[in-house]
């Protein structure tokens, strides 16, 4: 499987070609069809998985790439719910050791999920507005 680009600019993943027609599925969609091969360019060098995979919303893809396990994704869709929440809060409210903590804020926020906020004076976190929407969007897909 190969990634190429249609005449229009549109990024297809080829099945199957032939000198008169090439079978081709729309990574945004999924549909599968056979186009004209002469309105296909020449193969890209992009990854036909990273192709396959840009058909979920950026939002969504950035939230599944960062998050390795229940309680990274609880801690973004927790943040998203409550706003901003001081440090101190949110070491109380969940099992997580502060060292573990601060290590998966770090990774969250180095994703663009997580960003930190002052909250009545003291350090706290917030999601982002692109976490925001990946968590919206997966709600909306239950």
């Amino acid at each position: 499987m190969r990634t190429v680009e249609s005449d229009e600019g549109k990024r297809y993943l080829l099945l199957k070609e032939s000198s008169d027609a090439s079978l081709v599925r729309d990574p945004d969609t999924g549909e599968e069809r056979y186009v004209d091969a002469a309105r296909l360019g020449e193969p890209e060098g992009d990854s036909p998985l990273t192709v396959a995979a840009s058909g979920v919303a950026e939002p969504v893809r950035r939230l599944v790439t960062a998050v390795h396990d229940e309680r990274s994704l609880g801690l973004v869709m927790e943040l998203a719910d409550r706003g901003p929440v001081p440090v101190v809060d949110l070491l109380a409210a969940y099992d997580l050791c502060e060292s573990d903590f601060h290590g998966l804020l770090t990774e969250l926020r180095a994703a663009g999920l997580v960003r930190e906020e002052t909250v009545a004076g003291e350090r706290g976190y917030d999601a982002t507005t692109l976490a925001r929407e990946a968590v919206d969007a997966l709600r909306a897909a239950e």
